[in-house]
């Protein structure tokens, strides 16, 4: 390591010292320390050049320095603007601190990097989910968060919470794929059996033994229905989606050889326009409708508060809050996993309308593979005709 990292190193450890909070239990020294070393493997593993590692290193160690304020909400735009006066104090030019804040910024949930950097520390910050110590973390972030005013959490709402996190979380990098997903999806086994037996805690101290297994049972069994559903539903707009892009692919094969070939043949082969025409059309139908099954619909994303209160909204569809403010957000999802009628009658909400979209995708997949499939047949038989039964010079 370089002096000037050397020296940087020095002066951020003890500004944390001298700075940091003490109910900020999470994301604190040991945390900065651990992304600081995963950036650095991550960017061995890339074979980044010394500059992009230098700029992930001091990202690594300012991305969460927000926190100093003792407010949880807001604080990678305020630790963007700290790093910009501690980064031109150390002499880096203005090119390099506007990257380092970009990348930041980057790590604000939801997450959505946008370039190679970006998703290094995006997946470095969300290294805990694969971590051995996942469980004590993520205990530490309930308890941040309960210091920071956000009001006492029971544990199992905590877990379901975190485990509906991990569930909707992606990793970016094809090194936190291979290395950091297995973890992780050790950890979403670990965490369901951590509610399993909260609830058995919960309900034992309020009911007796025979009502407690019945009700354990119910419960357990309605989790496992929605997970098996959700999960199905995901697996079939996945495998739809495959579907759509194998017809997008095989068609713009077939189109860039007609274009390229055979048309350029049309003048010296007046015999092949119809065929060709009949190929052209039916190729470019079927990508249409493959195109159409795969594009993205995304609704108006504000769930208001009388929505709410008239538990109406569905807050688990990023479609429905993706325009809400984070503390409107919060305050509902709070709502949300405080009430168990609306909690599930959300979820059966957002199975319903899963499967709503699931139908359109596989409505508009038929249409483009029989267009496909019968299109294709009728041109063959054309070219052949045409080959057979009409001269080039006498068509």
């Amino acid at each position: 390591m370089d002096k000037q990292l050397v020296k940087f190193e020095s002066r951020i450890r003890k500004m944390f010292e001298n700075r940091q909070k003490s109910e900020i239990c999470y994301h604190n020294l040991d945390h900065t320390l651990q992304i600081v070393e995963k950036v650095n493997e991550i960017g061995d593993y890339y074979k980044l050049g010394k500059e992009e590692k230098d700029d992930l290193f001091f990202a690594g160690w300012m991305h969460d320095i927000g926190y100093w304020e003792g407010e949880g909400e807001g604080h990678e735009i305020r630790g963007a603007e700290m790093a910009e006066d501690c980064l031109i104090q150390v002499g880096i030019s203005k090119e390099r601190v506007d990257r380092i804040k970009s990348l930041i910024l980057a790590t604000r949930i939801p997450q959505n990097p946008k370039n190679l950097l970006e998703e290094i520390i995006c997946d470095a910050d969300l290294y805990h989910l694969s971590s051995d110590q996942f469980y004590e973390q993520t205990l530490l972030l309930k308890k941040e968060k309960e210091n920071l005013g956000y009001g006492k959490v029971p544990l199992s709402d905590w877990l379901r919470s975190s485990q509906v996190f991990m569930l909707s979380h992606r990793y970016h990098t094809e090194y936190a794929r291979k290395f950091l997903q297995p973890g992780k999806e050790k950890n979403l086994k670990l965490i369901e059996m951590k509610i399993e037996e909260s609830l058995e805690e919960k309900e034992s101290s309020s009911q007796g033994k025979k009502n407690k297994k019945d009700k354990k049972k119910s419960e357990r069994g309605v989790e496992t229905m929605f997970r098996v559903t959700s999960t199905n539903h995901l697996q079939l707009s996945a495998l739809a989606d495959n579907k759509a892009n194998i017809m997008i692919s095989v068609n713009s094969i077939i189109l860039s050889i007609v274009v390229t070939v055979l048309v350029r043949k049309l003048e010296e082969y007046p015999n092949y326009m119809i065929p060709t025409f009949l190929l052209v059309a039916t190729c470019l139908t079927a990508m249409v409708f493959a195109i159409l099954a795969t594009r993205p619909k995304v609704s108006t994303g504000v769930v208001t508060k009388e929505d709410i209160d008239k538990k109406q909204g569905n807050l688990l569809y990023f479609g429905n809050f993706h325009q809400m403010s984070l503390s409107a957000y919060k305050g509902g999802m709070h709502a949300l996993m405080e009430d168990g009628n609306y909690l599930y009658d959300s979820m059966i909400t957002d199975v319903y309308y899963l499967g709503k979209v699931l139908s359109e995708k596989y409505r508009m997949l038929r249409k483009s593979y029989n267009i496909f499939m019968f299109g294709f047949v009728i041109s063959v038989i054309s070219f052949l005709i045409a080959t057979l039964f009409f001269d080039p010079i006498q068509y």
